[in-house]
């Protein structure tokens, strides 16, 4: 564990027409790649669209560059052959007004109601905010029959939860069809990266999700380092992997905790909160900040002090029992076992990624697919049931592994500052990209420096993104009660999602 991890391999390039880009997206897909990202970016002549594609073992990246007229920008729609797409081509239309052509489903996605039309903010030439139109209605689709109604549920909700907005088609308690509308908090994050030094903009992507400040600061940072060619001390990176760790802890043990008070049991939860307390305060004093913020930045890491292995390990057999006398309540796991079925196959479809995904029996995890250093003791804890219990063992089993990682890096690691200087200079403009295991899944950053350092775009996918649409479909059949049970054991990210 003395040498650092190489570096991924940079990304394969191919420049495509509006005639082979479905021909290059089918032949990679079949292959076993996945869509991670779509961007666009505004240039001096063109709309020029990215489309990444990933797969591993072995990491292997490839992106597929199109170009289109600005004025009247459009693309193939590839929603046929990828979910995903659907989603980032919805995205563009939005935000670049680039148009799907072809598309199933041409409805807006990101746009506020009260936007003006035409009026796409990531764009070169969108100038100021124009004055704000009148609210345009949302197309909720309306499920007709008898005995059939509707509930609404938010934007508003009660406590700290974050906007967005459910509506429920029904009958009796039975729900037949799920519509979330999110994007009340969308903040324009990418648009705030542009114009500023690459190394200056790590704080602003640990707050693009305030849970996984760790898991987008690492993907980030990545992104940076690919673009310069920027190689990391091996210290850097084992330091980088046992905060990222860390963060997966406090959040599956708040997770597990939250699922128990869903259904009733909030002895089980105050434990939680009792055992995540410990993790936050082990947080602050290894990083300074309870949320791990400061610890991972471009070319480096630093850690303040280092947990004793000990410690760690007495959280992970506290929030066993904890969990093992959950389990054996019958009511708690009755409410948990054959509650929202996400099926393999759905999950699958969807492009569902980290422990959704593994809940449903996809072994995905981009510690495996695609390493940033060397976990020796790395598992990936997979369940085949989907079901509310399986996204809850998930956790519990994923608490375990984390806890393996760290009692074997801990060890190997020392107080301080471990940063690789200077980075090489650019001769002309570069990209890179950001692959990172968050506690939510799969994290992808994807950045375009300026030869003089300077950022001119940044594409974040976080794994809420992703895993959204795979809500409605769980609930499916599930009964209005299990809403909250159900939407807690997914627990995706609005702030990560809305951008």
């Amino acid at each position: 564990m003395t040498e650092p991890h190489p570096a991924p391999p940079p990304a394969t390039v191919i420049d495509v027409t509006t005639d082979n880009l479905a021909d290059h997206a089918a032949q990679l897909l079949a292959g076993g790649a996945r869509l991670a990202l779509v961007a666009a970016h505004h240039d001096p002549d063109a709309i020029r669209i990215v489309y990444l594609f990933t797969a591993g073992p072995p990491d292997q990246r490839t992106e597929l560059h199109l170009r289109t007229r600005p004025d009247q920008p459009t693309v193939p729609s590839l929603a046929a052959l990828s979910f995903p797409a659907g989603r980032f081509e919805r995205e563009m239309h939005d935000l670049y007004g680039v148009q799907p052509v072809g598309h199933p489903l041409p409805r807006r996605l990101v746009r506020h109601p009260h936007w003006p039309h035409g009026w796409h903010p990531m764009r070169a030439d969108a100038g100021p905010r124009p004055p704000l139109a009148a609210s345009e209605a949302f197309p909720f689709v309306t499920v007709q029959g008898p005995g059939v109604y509707e509930i609404p549920v938010g934007p508003v909700h009660a406590g700290l939860i974050e906007p967005g907005h459910f509506r429920f088609s029904v009958v009796g308690e039975t729900i037949l069809k799920l519509k979330a509308r999110l994007w009340y908090v969308h903040k324009g994050i990418e648009k705030l990266f542009e114009g500023h030094p690459a190394h200056d903009r790590v704080a602003l992507a640990e707050r693009v999700s305030g849970d996984t400040a760790v898991g987008h600061a690492l993907a980030y940072s990545l992104a940076v380092e690919d673009a310069l060619g920027w190689p990391i001390p091996a210290a850097a990176q084992r330091a980088r992997a046992a905060v990222l760790e860390l963060e997966r802890l406090h959040n599956h043990v708040a997770d597990i905790g939250a699922i128990c008070n869903d259904v009733g049991y909030g002895i089980a939860h105050t434990h939680a909160q009792r055992i995540r307390e410990t993790l936050l305060r082990l947080n602050h004093a290894t990083t300074g900040h309870r949320l791990l913020r400061g610890a991972v930045y471009p070319g480096g890491a630093h850690l303040h002090t280092i947990p004793d292995p000990a410690t760690i390990q007495a959280v992970a057999d506290d929030i066993a029992e904890i969990v093992d006398i959950a389990l054996n309540h019958t009511v708690v796991r009755d409410r948990l076992t054959g509650t929202a079925v996400l099926t393999q196959q759905q999950a699958a479809d969807i492009g569902a990624v980290g422990y959704v995904a593994r809940a449903s029996g996809l072994p995905t995890d981009a510690r495996h697919t695609h390493p940033h250093t060397t976990l020796d003791a790395l598992t990936i804890p997979v369940h085949t049931s989907g079901d509310v219990l399986a996204r809850f063992l998930i956790r519990a089993d994923e608490i375990q592994a984390s806890t393996a990682i760290l009692t074997t890096l801990l060890p190997t690691l020392t107080p301080g500052t471990t940063t690789s200087h200077p980075h090489p200079a650019l001769e002309r403009p570069a990209s890179g990209v950001g692959i990172a295991e968050g506690w939510r899944g799969t994290i992808t950053h994807r950045v375009e420096l300026h030869p003089d350092g300077t950022i001119t775009r940044v594409k974040i996918v976080d794994p809420s993104f992703l895993n959204w649409p795979a809500l409605p479909v769980a609930l499916a059949d599930t009964i209005v009660p299990d809403f909250p049970l159900t939407n807690k054991s997914f627990n995706l990210s609005y702030a990560g999602n809305d951008l």
